[in-house]
């Protein structure tokens, strides 16, 4: 195996970007929901970074990317604990990075993509439950998934669908866990009756542009070189985000008269998403398409939960579930065969069908293995130890319930600041009647 210096240092730099992405999530997400659960959603994205780098050195690793034991469907135990780190990755013949390089930049994607499920339980969940839910789901979903699309020896990579960075393995698997488990836990007290604003929208905007930022180490990154295809999923990254960012608000304006600034952010996360899987098969003119596409279309399907009745809080199924699926699908019709490869063309470049009927089947297979899996554990975990808070503790607030903190203790610097005569804390007006979601017409 020959080393390039440059490539590993650009797989590195990646990997802290990837994982950068995570406090960013934390923040994007606790903007949006009520005071008084901030500290539990940060906490609840902080556990998983601790959680899901043990579980991934101690066997999720192996089970994603170990020599295959049957049928493309899962890798052995070769690696567990980190064994024979020096040994070449199955498949990956031509990687020209350390393979433990390759280890820490995978371990990244492993830590976002169970964490981007806490905008969906957001408000109402324990923290114990969430924790033994996460370690089961990492094991038991994101490396069987992981192995099938990522994994050179895995049965969908050798079929021929294309996932750049995690469209499928990421997003949707992220989406359709969601949508399980909310399934299973229920609805928020008061949705959605209550409105649930976010208590804090410049939180928001910063996490958004912290995982703006960080996604170009998830897309670029997943080159695994310093080259020519880094750069171009580098360029269809910002094209498609900024794309989708306007198609959002645009949406917004024609719906509600309105653009807003909790819309812009969304946008752009939601052109993050669909652009992972398609950064390295379209071109930059294609990346557009994807994310004006994706900032319309995940606009609309935030409002499926009110026609359906489930309470994705933070719309966690709108954005990363649609948004990674329709990412997907659309190689189908975008790929570009100057970019993807002569085999891969889309139907819009002379490949026929072939290239979306793969694609289809990965996204159908994905989102069904996950939604059925993530449904049983979450079960599980309800039957055990509980994964949905108890009525006083949601109404307490999970930050004093799970935490015993506060994320703002403004009575203590108002009387500080003022005299012994200041007002309560009791007394303000508080930001606990607010809270958890974006406001979406039914």
């Amino acid at each position: 195996m020959k080393i390039d210096s440059g490539d590993t240092a650009w797989l590195l730099a990646s990997a802290a970007l990837v994982l950068f992405m995570t406090p960013g999530l934390a923040f994007f997400y606790g903007g949006m929901v009520r005071s008084k659960n901030v500290l539990a959603m940060l906490m609840q994205n902080y556990v998983t970074i601790g959680l899901v780098s043990v579980v991934w050195a101690v066997v999720s690793y192996s089970l994603a990317f170990g020599a295959d034991i049957g049928g493309g469907l899962l890798g052995g135990l070769h690696f567990a604990g980190l064994a024979h780190q020096g040994d070449p990755v199955p498949g990956l013949d031509t990687l020209t990075v350390p393979p433990l390089a390759f280890v820490a930049f995978q371990m990244m994607f492993a830590i976002i993509t169970p964490a981007l499920i806490t905008g969906a339980l957001a408000d109402r969940v324990k923290f114990g439950g969430f924790v033994l839910f996460v370690a089961l789901w990492s094991v038991f979903v994101y490396a069987p998934v992981a192995h099938w699309v990522f994994s050179p020896t895995g049965w969908l990579n050798k079929l021929g669908a294309l996932d750049f960075a995690g469209g499928t393995v990421v997003h949707a698997n992220a989406g359709a866990a969601a949508l399980a488990v909310v399934l299973v836990i229920g609805k928020r007290r008061g949705w959605p009756r209550e409105q649930m604003k976010p208590h804090s929208l410049p939180l928001t905007l910063l996490g958004a542009g912290i995982l703006w930022f960080g996604w170009f180490g998830f897309n670029a990154g997943s080159a695994l070189a310093a080259n020519g295809s880094a750069a171009q999923a580098f360029v269809s990254t910002q094209l498609a985000t900024a794309a989708a960012l306007l198609a959002w608000i645009a949406v917004e304006k024609l719906r509600n008269g309105h653009s807003t600034t909790l819309g812009a952010a969304s946008g752009a996360v939601a052109g993050l998403v669909a652009i992972t899987p398609a950064c390295g098969s379209v071109s930059s003119m294609g990346a557009i398409l994807v994310g004006l596409a994706a900032g319309a279309v995940c606009a609309l399907a935030v409002s499926l939960k009110f026609k359906f009745g489930f309470d994705d809080a933070l719309d966690v199924v709108g954005v990363h579930l649609v948004g990674g699926m329709l990412g997907a699908l659309l190689i189908g019709f975008l790929a570009d065969g100057a970019v993807a490869g002569a085999k891969h063309k889309g139907l819009f470049y002379g490949g026929g069908f072939a290239q979306l009927g793969k694609q289809a089947l990965a996204v159908v297979v994905v989102v069904a293995y996950s939604f059925v899996v993530s449904y049983i554990l979450a079960k599980i975990v309800q039957a055990t130890i509980g994964f949905r808070a108890t009525d006083e503790e949601e109404v307490e607030g999970l930050d004093s319930s799970y935490h015993a903190e506060t994320a703002y203790e403004l009575g203590s610097s108002f009387t500080g600041a003022f005299s012994p005569a200041a007002p309560r804390h009791s007394e303000l007006a508080t930001a606990d009647s607010s809270g958890g979601a974006r406001k979406v017409e039914a």
